[in-house]
């Protein structure tokens, strides 16, 4: 009889450990806690967005509740530093505060065109009338990626932001730095 007892209490610890994992499973498997989410977001995509920006560096912010980046140019990453006069300083964290001003207080407003690899909405946005996009390129705190030659080749011959010394172009940085790939 001890025996038979003793069977069912092992069958019992194995269909439990086996029901934990499968819940385990199932919560790790999707991502179910808000903001926390590592997959790109699906589903339709909006035509355009607006609200309160809050940037994240000099070509990505959030509009509203939406991870927005801006369409046609490239900004160095928030880690990232560049040289000046023989110094270093902290390019990148001077793209995120450029933004930072562009946006100022108004309202972000972005044409969406599409999603990009990592979910986020590839937009052109304005705030207070202002092209967020051209003025990043415009202010020499973004390198033109497919758009915005114009901007570039002027902030360029200014010596604008990055323009001003010598900058590793930010996808080299990132591919060197193991950061997006």
């Amino acid at each position: 009889m001890q025996h038979t007892s003793r069977r069912s209490r092992q069958s019992l610890a194995r269909w439990l450990v086996t029901v934990i994992l499968l819940i385990v499973a199932a919560f790790f498997g999707q991502d179910q806690l808000p903001g926390r989410s590592t997959a790109p977001q699906r589903g339709p995509l909006p035509d355009t967005v607006s609200g309160a920006g809050r940037t994240v560096d000099g070509d990505s912010l959030f509009v509203g509740q939406h991870e927005v980046r801006l369409k046609g140019l490239d900004a160095p990453e928030g880690r990232q530093t560049c040289t000046r006069g023989g110094n270093s300083w902290p390019c990148g964290e001077a793209s995120r505060n450029e933004l930072r001003r562009l946006i100022g207080k108004d309202v972000v407003m972005c044409r969406v065109a599409e999603r990009d690899r990592h979910g986020r909405l590839l937009s052109n946005c304005t705030a207070g009338g202002r092209d967020l996009n051209a003025g990043m390129v415009a202010s020499g705190f973004a390198v033109a990626y497919g758009s915005y030659v114009r901007e570039e080749g002027d902030a360029k011959m200014r010596k604008r932001g990055l323009w001003s010394g010598e900058f590793q172009k930010p996808r080299d940085w990132r591919r060197d730095n193991g950061i997006g790939q």
